[in-house]
Parts: structure tokens; C-alpha cells; sequence
């Protein structure tokens, strides 16, 4: 089975987030690294390509030091990677994200992916919004959200759980699945697996390797901007009240005074 997974490097949320003065993410100031919730994506493809003695292709678009993402996957036990890397994507918004994730993987897989995993969003745009883009370019029925996964012939199934069921969605192959955090436990990568991704081939490619104008992404045609940027006020002190018999009354006033109550 041929598996394609979609990763994003992504600055690390323990550092100190920045914008650039076109109100970008700045990421070349801080620490990058794969986002958290496409290991469990590049986990499951693992799992279902070690089931059915598939092949998993990791996908990344992003600066050079994107290449760090798709390296941890290959780690982790991926076969190969595509790097989509080109000055003109800079501050491209979620369509344009979609249009160059779906020219990558037709390229990638000659047109005929089988199953194509991301994770459920992103963690710093945490938009959410790509796996829907995607497999509406790439022409796949799309089941999201999925906290369970199994394949059985030419079907993929899935349970959603939502805040009081769970849903059971079934999906023709090929298809494009989205996962969440409560789908497995990302495996941890073994010497032997960072030794032999030194290995594994990656292929770097440009806009024009996938048949894209410059004109297509970019922040210039982005349908989506920052406009504004304004930094978390500091936060004030506590108010620290004596209990005298009355502090649930105090705490009753202090809560009703802020409308929580």
C-alpha cells in the first residue's frame, strides 16, 4: 500500500513566539520542530504500512529547515520524503498550503495515492482546515477526526468521538484521513531507525517542479492575512483574601464582579 503523510514543521511551543514585519510567523528566530499532532499521523501510517507491507512517503512544504520534519519521520520509520521548499511560499495561507501539498503528492505517488494521513491541524496555526483543501484537490473522500483507524480490503473505517458519541464512518480507498492525539502513542525513534534514515532518499523540489505559478501562493496572494499584532498583556497580580468565615461569599463577589457567576 502506498501511504502519503503530510508534516509541518512548526516553532517549538516552549519558545517565545514571534512575528516578522510582514506579520508572518518568524520562523527562522526560534526552534522548529515536527508538529506534535503529525506524529500521530506518520505513527499510524506506520502501523498500517507494517500490516500490509506498504511504503509511507512523508510530505513537507516549508524553508530549509523544514527538512528537519521529514528527517524525525524518517527516523521514526518512514521510507522516503518530499521536501517542497521555494521562496515564493513564503506567508502562503491555507488554500495556497493545499494546492502545493496536492501537486507534491500527485507527483510523488504518479497520481494514484491509496491513502493520504494528516494529523488534525497544526500546532501553530491550528486552522484545521487543510485535510478538507486537500482532498477536495486531490478528488478523495475525506473522513476526519479519527481517534481509531483499521482498513479492511478496499474500505477505511473510522470512529469520531464527539462530546456525547461516537461516530463509525466508512470511506471508499483512496481516501484522505485526518487523526487526532487519542489515536495512538507516537513511537519514539531508535538508534538503528536514525541511523538508516541517513539513507532514506528525499527529494527536494521548487514550485516549478510541480507545474505552480508563483502567482497561485505567497503572502501577496494570500486570502487570508494578519493585520494586526499586539502582544499577551502581562499578568496581573492575584488577589490574595483572608478567609474569616466569609470568603465564600468573597469568592462569590469576586467571580460575580467578573460575570463568571
Amino acid at each position: 500500500m502506498n501511504i502519503v503523510v503530510c508534516v509541518k514543521h512548526v516553532p517549538d511551543a516552549q519558545a517565545d513566539r514571534t512575528f516578522s514585519e510582514d506579520h508572518t510567523v518568524d520562523r527562522t528566530g526560534v526552534d522548529g520542530l515536527l508538529s506534535e499532532l503529525d506524529e500521530y499521523a506518520v505513527e499510524e501510517a506506520l502501523k498500517l504500512a507494517e500490516a500490509t507491507s506498504g511504503e509511507v512517503t512523508v510530505v513537507t512544504v516549508g524553508p530549509a529547515a523544514a527538512a528537519d520534519a521529514v528527517k524525525k519521520a524518517l527516523q521514526m520509520g518512514a521510507d522516503k520524503g518530499v521536501h517542497v521548499s521555494d521562496e515564493a511560499i513564503h506567508g502562503s495561507d491555507a488554500p495556497a498550503t493545499s494546492l502545493i501539498l496536492a501537486e507534491a503528492i500527485k507527483k510523488a505517488t504518479e497520481g494514484s495515492p491509496q491513502l493520504v494521513i494528516t494529523g488534525m491541524a497544526s500546532t501553530d496555526g491550528t486552522m484545521g482546515v487543510v485535510p478538507a483543501m486537500l482532498a477536495e484537490r486531490l478528488g478523495l473522500p475525506q473522513v476526519t477526526y479519527a481517534s481509531e483507524l483499521t482498513l479492511e480490503g478496499e474500505k477505511v473505517t473510522i470512529k469520531r468521538d464527539n462530546d456525547a458519541s461516537t461516530e463509525t464512518i466508512e470511506a471508499t480507498l483512496p481516501a484522505l484521513v485526518s487523526v487526532t492525539d487519542q489515536i495512538n502513542e507516537p513511537r519514539y525513534p531508535s538508534f538503528k531507525g536514525i541511523m538508516a534514515a541517513k539513507k532514506k532518499p528525499v527529494e527536494t523540489w521548487g514550485l516549478a517542479d510541480l507545474g505552480i505559478d508563483a502567482g497561485q501562493v505567497g503572502l501577496a496572494n494570500a486570502w487570508t492575512k494578519v493585520v494586526e499584532i499586539s502582544k499577551r498583556p502581562p499578568r496581573e497580580k492575584g488577589e490574595i483574601i483572608t478567609d474569616e468565615g466569609d470568603g465564600g461569599t468573597k469568592l462569590a463577589e469576586f467571580l460575580a464582579g467578573r460575570k463568571f457567576l
